[in-house]
């Protein structure tokens, strides 16, 4: 009886954890979804918690600002390289940098960096037993420590490099300005600040850590709050609004300066827009003294600094085997440019480029020391431009409404710009070349603005498609460019030099509209009455220099010399060169055999000429020196303002943009720079010019820019070899 209700209850009590198991068991399994979510929300948490640690303690300084040009750069585009319309966020990946070449070592014999095998010492797995005895030496730091001076372009007076370099931590870099005025004053500020976030943005590049990237700030008193203890402090402001931040302590030893002082005195020019009688020249020493670095520059304007920070920037690098920027210790430089006008062109009305490229292509620009971007922005094929005026010829022209340049688009380019010593000029092309954007003039009772637009055969009306020309005798015509001049006035600020185009006047195009005895006549009222217009936009009085490009319309005896330039875009043999000079006209040089840059692509259509040919090299730009091939005078030499490198665009778009114009526009920089005479004559360049210039394309790599090769890597790793 016992024994049975024993086994009785035990049997009842086993039932019921059957049934209490059975039924957790059932709920578990209606619950099981949401445990998943649950789960996977917490995985979620978790990475996200980690990563804003991660973000704030081991990479706190973060490209902002220029420095975003040297990451990854996102472009917002309407077309890239794709069907018409097509409206992505295109992500383009930045520039490799070199990796360092672990297997290698370089060693200065005879002025000259000679590669050799590397085999780590502590290797103890090395088949090859560990023969290489010290520190591996890599190529930058060779090259900038052995032989002819690494500057690009070289400079132009007295120069004396020691062989010597100390290592630095960016946040003991300190700046302090000397100047009577402050305009000058702030934005060599804003200069200084991009020179630290370039090279803040070489080390996040690099992947260095959070103590050489700089975990500081540039204060106005040129000093980091960082402390010599268990905390550095570095407190960036942006804004009204400032964020301090926490960092550990580097090991000291690493450094050979516990201060880098940049002094710079501006003795002179209370101008922040460059004008042609402005001086750029600098004076710059580098001092060594026990833990401390000094620089001092002294200039007589705020650009001649501003070039000096750019020398000072290329006596810098990072060794990427003891990671860590270093900076060649004692320098003498005197430096002045040969030219004052030193023009780069970007047509951005046959591809449209984003603001991000456009940025991009000033600092490339600003590194070259080349001072003037001269902005094409319109042609027949599209107007970009929205003029707050007259928004229809952006409504009716531009090839989507986000290819476009607002006024807010083109503010910013012209400060990113000036922070870096170049002037924006401007052009909107006519008569010629304006088509598409100018055929809404009847819809609003204004008229014909534009004749020509679209019309076939193009080739009897316009140098290429699509065609269009600006009416003449349509003072409406003329109201629109003086509003056009003074919205571009006003955004680009004081210009002593603008840009009316008069490109490629096509006077069969008039003809059929106009009974005129001599056509050529149409051209010169037009090119008066817009120099009129820019007049009465610039509030009554012109820009010092108008230019217009070459044409055969330009010999002819209506435009002004003391208030015309003309750019000759022509061959450098063309009769129009000496004709021009010999009229009195101040003269800006584009010969299309050396310094046009869209050339040798093949054509781009299938009937007439399309292309120029052959491609122009680095070599061709460099050593064409037309001032000298012309056997001018000294006073003829003094009508020669200087050169551009123009880059036209039927075969250029954002993708390939920085390869067009680079090294290549840094080839012209140095012509116009130094103007350098040296085995002018020769085949070839020198052999130091190669290296410097191989040492300047990497350079521009870093700086964010995909730069063509010049010549196989082995020829940069073996100095003098291939050349």
């Amino acid at each position: 009886m016992f024994r049975r209700t024993y086994f009785q209850r035990n049997s009842q009590q086993r039932n019921l954890k059957t049934t209490i198991l059975t039924n957790f068991l059932k709920k578990m399994a209606f619950t099981g979804s949401l445990r998943k979510t649950l789960f996977g929300l917490l995985l979620v948490m978790i990475f996200l918690v980690m990563l804003l640690y991660w973000n704030e303690n081991q990479s706190p300084i973060k490209p902002a600002g220029s420095a975003m040009l040297f990451a990854r750069i996102f472009h917002r585009e309407g077309v890239v390289g794709g069907s018409e319309g097509s409206e992505a966020l295109v992500a383009l990946p930045p520039p490799k940098v070199n990796s360092p070449e672990k297997a290698w070592t370089y060693k200065c014999v005879n002025n000259r960096c000679v590669r050799q095998h590397y085999i780590e010492p502590s290797d103890p797995e090395s088949a090859f037993g560990g023969s290489t005895t010290g520190k591996r030496v890599p190529f930058l730091t060779c090259t900038m420590t052995c032989g002819p001076i690494n500057i690009w372009p070289q400079p132009t007076g007295k120069a004396s490099i020691g062989s010597k370099a100390s290592r630095f931590r960016l946040s003991d870099v300190h700046f302090n300005v000397k100047t009577a005025h402050k305009p000058v004053e702030d934005l060599l500020w804003d200069a200084f600040r991009v020179f630290k976030e370039e090279l803040r943005a070489v080390l996040v590049a690099r992947g260095a850590g959070a103590d050489e990237a700089d975990s500081s700030t540039v204060t106005e008193n040129g000093d980091a709050a960082r402390g010599k203890g268990q905390q550095d402090v570095g407190a960036k402001v942006e804004g009204s609004a400032a964020k301090i931040r926490f960092y550990k302590a580097v090991d000291d030893s690493r450094y050979d300066v516990d201060r880098f002082d940049v002094r710079i005195n501006v003795l002179k020019s209370p101008e922040i827009h460059l004008t042609m009688q402005t001086d750029e020249g600098y004076n710059m020493t580098v001092g060594h003294t026990a833990r401390s670095l000094v620089v001092k520059v002294f200039a007589n304007s705020f650009f001649g600094a501003k070039h000096a920070l750019t020398t000072l920037q290329q006596l810098i690098w990072f060794d990427d085997e003891e990671r860590i920027l270093k900076v060649l210790n004692k320098a003498l430089i005197e430096d002045v440019p040969r030219f004052n006008f030193r023009g780069l062109m970007l047509d951005t009305s046959r591809h449209y480029f984003s603001v991000e490229s456009i940025k991009r292509t000033l600092v490339g620009m600003s590194h070259s020391k080349l001072n003037r971007f001269h902005w094409h922005i319109t042609d027949s094929q599209s107007f970009p431009l929205v003029s707050k005026h007259y928004p229809q010829l952006a409504q009716y022209g531009a090839y989507s409404d986000r290819e476009i340049y607002t006024a807010d688009d083109i503010r910013d380019i012209v400060q990113f710009a000036r922070e870096r010593g170049i002037q924006v000029i401007p052009e909107i092309d006519a008569p010629a070349h304006a088509g598409n954007g100018w055929d809404w003039g009847p819809k609003h009772n204004l008229g014909d603005l534009s004749l020509c637009i679209n019309q076939q055969p193009w080739s009897y009306y316009c140098g290429e498609p699509p065609c269009g020309q600006l009416n003449p005798k349509n003072n409406n015509t003329y109201l629109i460019l003086q509003k056009l001049y003074e919205e571009l006035l006003d955004l680009t600020g004081p210009l002593d030099y603008f840009h009316l185009g008069g490109d490629e006047v096509n006077l069969e195009c008039w003809q059929q509209h106009f009974n005129e005895s001599d056509m050529r006549t149409l051209w010169c009222d037009f090119m008066q009455q817009a120099y009129h217009r820019l007049q009465i936009a610039n509030k009554g009085v012109a820009p010092k220099m108008v230019a217009v490009w070459s044409s055969g319309l330009t010999n002819y005896p209506c435009l002004s010399k003391n208030s015309f330039a003309v750019q000759v875009w022509g061959g450098s043999k063309w009769q129009e060169n000496f004709q021009l000079i010999s009229a009195g006209f101040n003269l800006v040089i584009s010969h299309v055999d050396a310094w046009y840059l869209d050339c040798g692509f093949g054509s781009w259509r299938s009937t007439a000429e399309g292309a120029c040919s052959p491609y122009r090299n680095w070599q061709t730009v460099y050593k064409h020196r037309p001032w000298d091939e012309m056997k001018l005078t000294s006073l003829q030499m003094r009508q020669i303002l200087g050169g551009e490198a123009c880059l036209w665009t039927e075969q250029v778009d954002e993708s390939t943009l920085d390869s067009r114009l680079w090294p290549r526009a840094a080839a012209l920089a140095e012509r116009l720079w130094t103007d350098p005479v040296e085995e002018i004559y020769s085949e070839s360049v020198p052999k130091d010019t190669f290296n410097r210039m191989s040492v300047f394309r990497n350079h521009l790599l870093e700086l964010g820019l995909r730069a063509e090769p010049i010549f196989p890597k082995y020829c940069a790793q073996n100095q003098d070899e291939c050349v």
